[in-house]
């Protein structure tokens, strides 16, 4: 089966001068940031974590862009690639729908490619990062296609059509 990529995501130290600095070399965008994204359940390797992070999401051509900074030093996915403190960054994950996360989870962990990170936001998505730094490089994020979620990437596309360019970062309550 093959899954369609839906996301490509990039760790990096301020999502706002990130995302403006891809809009304004590539026009993408708008971007909609979530600042310190609320979960709750985190679990980093097997260990419960605290994951504080903030994100900002746009769309470049047919695929969602995010960029994404851990406000916290704790260890997660993100520190698993750009440990803290590294002054390191770059992609970090490309994101997929699945069917059935905790499937995909044990069929990635049977493929060799383990879990990594596991979270649940307050709204009830789930997603895992399982690492494929090994194979690939790096992690990929895996989600079930909730209505909420669908209809947040519809969102994002949504608005980059037709698109003039202004207001390109647009700040979302992530409460």
């Amino acid at each position: 089966m093959t899954l369609a990529v839906r996301q490509i995501a990039y760790f990096v130290a301020d999502i706002r001068a990130a995302a403006m600095a891809h809009h304004k070399t590539y026009g993408s965008g708008p971007f909609f940031i979530l600042d310190h994204i609320p979960l709750v359940r985190s679990e980093h390797r097997g260990v419960s974590r605290p994951l504080d992070h903030s994100s900002a999401y746009g769309q470049w051509g047919q695929v969602m862009i995010e960029f994404v900074q851990q406000n916290n030093a704790d260890p997660s996915a993100y520190h698993d690639l750009y440990p803290q403190g590294s002054g390191r960054f770059g992609l970090h994950h490309l994101a997929i729908f699945v069917d059935k996360l905790d499937q995909s989870i044990a069929d990635y962990e049977k493929a060799g490619v383990p879990l990594a990170q596991y979270a649940e936001t307050t709204t009830g998505t789930g997603f895992a990062f399982v690492d494929a730094t090994a194979t690939l490089g790096h992690m990929i994020e895996l989600y079930e296609p909730s209505d909420g979620l669908v209809g947040f990437y519809a969102h994002v596309a949504g608005a980059a059509g037709g698109w003039d360019g202004q207001d390109p970062l647009r700040t979302l309550n992530s409460g």
